[in-house]
């Protein structure tokens, strides 16, 4: 197995765009590029750039017409079929839309079979984590769900346990329906309550369909207004003790960095350090836990995209590479340069937000029941944890 990751980029990605009102700017993904560069990790890395995800490969999760309402609208948006997601407010349709979501999903798939094959141990694809598309309709600024098809793909590879862990601020929800039924895929999802925040979904009680499945989807519900001591306590006291008894032989994360406290569409505070802690986390726990150290990290939501978005996934790759960036290390100005022409933004200074390293509690310090934060974490601990044979 190689020992450098790979970093899944084809500049065409930034083609994946609802709009100048929209607030998915793929700006975003450019600028993440540009940090990537000006630290020169794309030179610890192995950027490879793999084909759009083909019909038949969309059809391990999409359903035949829905894509076929895709290419419809993507080939004219006028026709756009709101049955099926398409034209909305959120997912509005755009020419070439079919083309750049294939070329997306297709570089999760891509990595995830590189994977499989020992070329790398962990793979980075920070244009996907595209995680709300439903088998037939798109949802939630997502047309094709890249994380999905690629764990689709790992299973008829032949995986037998394959483990998602989605910590963007929604509800990993598409993730979630795509494998409700099948016990070996893991769902873990970290995010905020949804009676504060789309989809609505992700109540501690959803745990997989009854009989194989039960027990395959974790939640973990936090409440608005959870910081960075609450997020990692709530992390690390559900995640880690799952993978370990679990033993995937793959781990797919979705780092969605709209839990940050700057991000405009929902109520967390988390800080980019804390971030990049979970980002660490999930990177040991690779290792510590998965066949061969197999690792495919996805990018996802982020809607402060000059501030936070690049630092947070800049810092993604850096640990995927092994080549972690310093959190205080001065941002190039060559970067902040470019951010400026593209958006009017200077930019931030440094990769950290000054709350480096960050301080948790550890859930075996014990628990406040009296405590929000504490309430969620037992109520995913008590509902899933006696389904796989765990104390709660």
């Amino acid at each position: 197995m190689s020992g450098r990751a790979l970093l899944m980029w084809d500049e065409a990605v930034t083609g994946y765009d609802f709009g100048s009102e929209h607030p998915m700017d793929p700006v975003r993904l450019a600028l993440t590029m540009g940090l990537v560069r000006a630290y020169g990790l794309d030179r610890a890395v192995d950027v490879v750039a793999a084909k759009p995800a083909g019909a038949s490969t969309l059809r391990l999760v999409h359903r035949e017409d829905y894509v076929a309402a895709v290419r419809a609208a993507s080939a004219d948006p006028r026709t756009a079929d709101l049955s099926y997601g398409l034209g909305t407010v959120d997912d509005p349709a755009f020419a070439g839309m079919h083309e750049v979501s294939a070329l997306i999903a297709g570089q999760s798939v891509g990595a995830a079979e590189a994977l499989w094959r020992g070329d790398a141990a962990h793979a980075v694809n920070f244009a996907g984590g595209l995680h709300h598309a439903m088998p037939g309709s798109a949802s939630g600024f997502c047309i094709y769900n890249d994380a999905s098809l690629a764990i689709a793909r790992l299973l008829e590879l032949g995986a037998e346990r394959v483990a998602y862990v989605d910590v963007d601020v929604h509800h990993g929800d598409g993730v979630q329906a795509a494998f409700w039924e099948d016990p070996r895929v893991l769902t873990i999802s970290l995010h905020e309550h949804p009676r504060t925040l789309f989809p609505q979904t992700g109540w501690p009680e959803e745990t997989g369909a009854s009989g194989a499945g039960e027990g395959s989807a974790v939640n973990v519900a936090l409440p608005a207004g959870t910081g960075d001591a609450g997020w990692l306590r709530a992390f690390h006291a559900v995640v880690p003790e799952l993978l370990a008894d679990f033993r995937p032989q793959v781990l797919v994360t979705q780092h969605g960095a709209d839990t940050h406290v700057e991000d405009p569409l929902a109520h967390l505070a988390v800080s980019l350090d804390a971030q990049r802690e979970v980002q660490e986390a999930c990177h040991e726990l690779a290792h510590a836990h998965v066949d061969g150290g197999r690792w495919l990290a996805l990018g996802g939501g982020g809607y402060a995209v000059v501030d936070v978005v690049p630092r947070s996934w800049t810092h993604l790759v850096g640990i995927a590479a092994h080549a972690p960036v310093d959190p205080e290390s001065v941002i190039p100005s060559s970067w902040r340069d470019e951010a400026y022409a593209r958006t009017g933004q200077r930019g931030p200074a440094r990769m950290t937000d000054g709350r480096w390293p960050v301080v948790r509690r550890g859930w075996d310090e014990g628990y406040d029941p009296a405590d929000r934060l504490d309430q969620a974490v037992l109520a995913t601990r008590r509902s899933v944890f006696p389904l796989r044979g765990l104390l709660a």
